[in-house]
């Protein structure tokens, strides 16, 4: 995929188009050029004041642009329900679980998750397992979810999901990002077994410039650590729209295989044009995925019916 930009992408005309965390960031660029090539797109956030912004923002930048806001937060299940319930279409050609939260002090979802497990896993898990209906009518439809080349700092705690015997912030954000590769490669297992015409990817933005890497050392306090986190964003980050490119690729590119994982092909995998991406070995664990997947549903209560094995 050497050298594949937003200028690649195909036209989008006639797909619907749901982005995860759209008002900032990756979710942003990505919901703004799924538009720009013609994709009718929901903007899914949490806060609806920032996403009016990035909403009017968008139409700014984009006059022909499709899109629409509508209000999602992953820590809390009955919103999920929420807006599965209320989405204004029988059909959806994408889904874009982009939205997350990284390293962050100690604390609990409206549900009683930890945190990072619950916005970056368990959300999505129900998210998607809410709209996958919809998702199912559409030949073609993908499912693409942004992990990150972190997950390589721990699988998950089968015993231990939402790190209640010993949190650590990093460990922590590196098994949601885990969780979401043992997600997809499930989903995409299970997609096959029911002979679905669904694509389960996933995809990382290496480093890339976002509020992503202050917003810990914000809650936590510490003014040096988030002087840090935006000296490293401006010296060795690329743009966020370099950042969307692997996850636009997973979402549009015609050759994307089933549990694909996509990220940036140089620096190791930290910057550059999408590539197939290393992952760790884990990650494509069965029996990982399956009891991942058992506990998500008894966890969220959300069952796949659709994709029982």
């Amino acid at each position: 995929m050497p050298g594949w930009s937003a200028q690649h992408i195909p036209d989008q005309g006639g797909r619907i188009a749901v982005v995860t965390g759209a008002n900032s960031g990756l979710g942003y660029v990505t919901a703004r050029e799924l538009a720009r090539k013609g994709a009718r797109v929901v903007l899914a956030c949490r806060s609806e004041v920032r996403g009016a912004t990035a909403e009017a923002r968008m139409v700014s930048e984009v006059p022909e642009a499709h899109v629409e806001l509508r209000r999602l937060d992953l820590g809390d299940l009955d919103s999920v329900r929420e807006f599965a319930e209320s989405f204004p279409y029988d059909r959806l050609d994408l889904l874009v679980n982009n939205a997350g939260v990284m390293a962050l002090p100690y604390g609990t979802t409206a549900d009683g998750f930890e945190t990072q497990f619950g916005v970056n896993h368990l959300g999505h898990f129900a998210l998607t397992g809410l709209l996958l209906p919809a998702l199912l009518g559409v030949p073609g439809a993908r499912v693409v979810t942004v992990s990150s080349p972190l997950h390589a700092l721990s699988n998950i705690d089968i015993d231990d999901l939402n790190s209640e015997h010993r949190y650590r912030r990093w460990i922590a954000y590196g098994r949601s990002k885990t969780a979401n590769l043992l997600f997809t490669h499930e989903l995409a297992r299970r997609l096959e077994a029911q002979g679905a015409d669904v694509v389960a990817a996933a995809a990382h933005p290496g480093y890339a410039d976002t509020n992503l890497q202050t917003a810990g050392p914000r809650m936590a306090g510490s003014r040096a650590s988030e002087w840090f986190a935006r000296l490293g964003n401006r010296v060795f980050a690329q743009p966020a729209e370099a950042g969307a490119l692997p996850a636009l690729y997973a979402a549009t590119a015609p050759d994307v295989r089933p549990d694909s994982f996509t990220g940036p092909s140089s620096f190791g995998g930290w910057r550059g044009s999408p590539a197939a991406s290393r992952r760790a070995p884990w990650t494509r664990n069965d029996r990982a995925g399956e009891l991942l997947w058992e506990a998500s549903e008894r966890l969220t209560g959300v069952v796949y019916d659709d994709l029982k094995v």
